[in-house]
């Protein structure tokens, strides 16, 4: 009887992120919010959208540099902004290195000119591998 209550005081570690479904979109988010991807497997389609509490300035390169385990950089001029500023994305039909990046790195900077946003991926790489293998649903 003691241990249970014991268990009940001790707080859980909350997921930094979180692989799901948004009807047959793949989801992969971070606890903050500042990093969200997609998947339509019916595409396929990937994107990826980083989010600050300021806008981005207007660049003609947005780019991610996963550090801290398999460093890499990646790069794209196909970034569109948000109406306010504040987001960032960048879709494609493929996405490997980014979910390689994520799953074996500690942080994911993102960067557009002279700003950038680190977030951490602790916890990422079981949630990416659920976002990895992500299908689309069987149809009835």
């Amino acid at each position: 009887m003691v241990l249970p209550i014991l268990f009940s005081l001790c707080p859980l570690p909350a997921l930094a992120w979180e692989a799901g479904r948004i009807g047959a979109v793949c989801t992969l988010t971070s606890q903050s919010g500042d990093m969200a991807l997609t998947h339509d497997p019916a595409g396929p389609v990937f994107s990826i959208t980083v989010t600050r509490g300021e806008p981005w300035p207007e660049a003609a390169l947005f780019g991610i540099a996963f550090l801290g385990g398999d460093a890499l950089t990646i790069t794209t001029d196909r970034h569109i902004r948000s109406d306010d500023g504040l987001s960032i994305t960048v879709t494609d039909r493929g996405f490997g290195n980014v979910l390689a990046g994520m799953a074996r790195n500690a942080t994911a900077t993102a960067f557009a000119g002279q700003v950038s946003l680190t977030v951490s991926l602790a916890g990422a790489a079981p949630e990416v591998a659920i976002f990895a293998a992500c299908e689309a649903p069987p149809t009835a």
